[in-house]
């Protein structure tokens, strides 16, 4: 017969499902390996499991005191809801129902621990269970009597296991229970025994031993190892900068729940930071030279594992000074003139620069990247100029270069005047009246004179000039002032070795019998427009004074 508490039995498993499915979400037996948080090594087990499947009963014991046997129930039905709290032990509500037999009937809810051991693709569990049971019959062996005990509500006991295999399709969502073997206890109690023949036995006590066989599918919901905490990591570009340059840090947050909304703050040890997102500015204008940690902080939550934090630094270097060369153009100047000073310089950050210029001589004129140095008042030797640049932090640099004053060339000297003549010594004659025109001893002194000085003035020439009381004579070349001047020469050339043609003869208008010597360097000019010269036919002049080898 069909009983109403096997009707309801489908019912109350989708109640079940409903406070499970509400409890945890559906998900598969996943190896360890694709969840960073799962054990080493077997799979993430789940988190609730929901059986439901096919349950023989085989009873075993009888209605005391009539002794009346209770009898296995083929058709019945079994589900269980299992929750458990970490990866091997959990606890667990089961609810059969086994419909009226040949004489009987058996129903029940039980709950209790549940233990499993999760392996790669079969799970092995047992489990122990105290509840109640609602147990009724049996039938009287009269066949013309089919009355039976009423259902009655009693103690049951349940201890057994079995062993679940992981359906590779579906994620491993489903599993297949291979077997589960159960003993069951139950007791009942149907009050005070009367025996009416006419309407079978009713009243006594049951104590049954049964053995509970079951199969069927199991459905995985959830996973006892919690999803990954959330993790921080952040980043900073670019790591270095000058204050002033913006930086940008950005966060990356792994394993957050899409379905949560992720609040973002940040921090820092230096500069100004800005951002509640992902990505964050920092202003560095007032950030001073040195490392500086920003911490990021991500939360979608207030539990453990919700929340996560990071740290990256950024350096601000101190600003370096400009490069500066300096160059002249030309490098020497006369005096007063000018020199162009070029300066070359450049910022290694790109700043503003600021140019001025010193000199240790002159005047320097220019405040940009070109001067023009003055050397006016400034004394012949090296000016050094120094150029100054500086950019608009404070930063300075300088540079020199050299200007050569030339010292100016010395005035012109004076002409060297022009060679002019001068007079030697003069030779006197006229002491021995015998011979007027001989050279005599004194008159060698005088000659020595003249002959040294012609010897150290190998170009000059010599003229003597020779005088005597004016005469009538038509022929001068025979006047006795020739013939001593005559005899001077002949003196010179013989005794001391004066180049004849060195020496011009002349006569003059002296009244002094003397022969003037004058010097005649090369270039000099003499006056010869108050003297006669004797000519080159000197040897006709007489030499009076002179011994002739015949006699008369």
């Amino acid at each position: 017969m069909t009983y109403r508490p096997f009707r309801s039995f489908g019912r109350m498993m989708l109640a079940v499902c409903a406070v499970s499915l509400g409890a945890v979400s559906m998900g598969a037996q996943t190896p360890a390996s694709s969840t960073p948080a799962a054990p080493a090594a077997g799979p993430n087990p789940s988190r609730a499991d929901v059986f439901l499947g096919y349950s023989y009963f085989g009873a075993h014991g009888v209605l005391k005191p009539a002794g009346i046997p209770y009898s296995s129930i083929d058709v019945g039905a079994i589900g269980s809801v299992a929750y458990y709290f970490n990866r091997y032990f959990g606890g667990e509500v089961i609810y059969s129902n086994h419909p009226d037999g040949n004489n009987d009937g058996f129903s029940g809810v039980s709950a209790g621990p549940i233990i499993r051991l999760p392996m790669e693709d079969f799970t092995v569990f047992a489990h122990g269970l105290a509840g109640a049971g609602r147990l009724g019959g049996p039938n009287s062996e009269n066949p013309s009597t089919l009355e039976h005990e009423p259902y009655r509500w009693g103690p049951a006991l349940t201890a057994g296991g079995g062993m679940d295999y992981d359906l590779p399709f579906f994620d491993n969502r489903f599993s297949l229970r291979l077997f589960q073997v159960d003993y069951r206890y139950i007791h009942a109690n149907y009050g005070p025994y009367t025996q009416i023949p006419t309407s079978g036995v009713l009243g006594g006590r049951a104590n049954i031993g049964a053995a509970q066989l079951s199969t069927g599918i199991l459905m995985h919901f959830g996973h006892v190892v919690p999803p990954p905490p959330v993790a921080y990591s952040c980043s900073v570009a670019p790591a270095s900068g000058y204050p002033g340059d913006p930086i940008t840090v950005t966060g990356t947050a792994t394993n957050l729940n899409p379905k949560k909304t992720a609040t973002y703050s940040w921090t820092s040890t230096g500069g100004t930071i800005s951002g509640t997102s992902s990505t964050a500015n920092i202003d560095t204008k007032t950030a001073a030279p040195g490392t500086y940690t920003i911490t990021g902080h991500v939360t979608e939550g207030n539990k453990p594992g919700q929340a996560a934090d990071c740290t990256a630094q950024f350096t601000i270097n101190a600003f370096q000074p400009p490069t500066v060369s300096c160059s002249a153009n030309p490098t020497s100047v006369n005096p007063g003139d000018s020199a162009t000073i070029t300066t070359t310089a450049s910022s290694p950050q790109n700043r503003p620069l600021t140019y001025s210029y010193t000199a240790t001589a002159g005047n320097v004129s220019g405040t940009s990247s070109s001067a023009t140095l003055s050397t006016s008042g400034a004394s012949p030797g090296p000016i050094t100029v120094t150029c100054n640049v500086a950019d608009d932090k404070g930063n300075t640099q300088s540079s020199t270069t050299t200007v050569n004053v030339i010292q100016p060339p010395p005035p012109p000297q004076p002409p060297a005047p022009a060679p002019t003549t001068s007079s030697l010594c003069s030779v006197t004659f006229g002491r021995d009246k015998a011979r007027p025109a001989r050279v005599d001893n004194e008159a060698k002194a005088c000659l020595d004179e003249v002959a040294l000085a012609l010897q150290r003035t190998s170009d000059a020439k010599l003229a003597l000039i020779g005088n005597d009381k004016a005469t009538k004579s038509k022929n001068a070349r025979r006047s006795l002032g020739a013939q001593r001047a005559v005899n001077t020469k002949d003196y010179l050339v013989k005794e001391k070795g004066i180049d004849a043609s060195r020496i011009d003869v002349y006569t003059g208008t002296g009244d002094d019998p003397t022969v003037t010597s004058t010097l005649i360097p090369t270039g000099a000019t003499f006056d010869n427009s108050s003297v006669t010269p004797v000519g080159d036919n000197v040897k006709a002049v007489p030499r009076t004074g002179r011994r002739s080898s015949r006699r008369k």
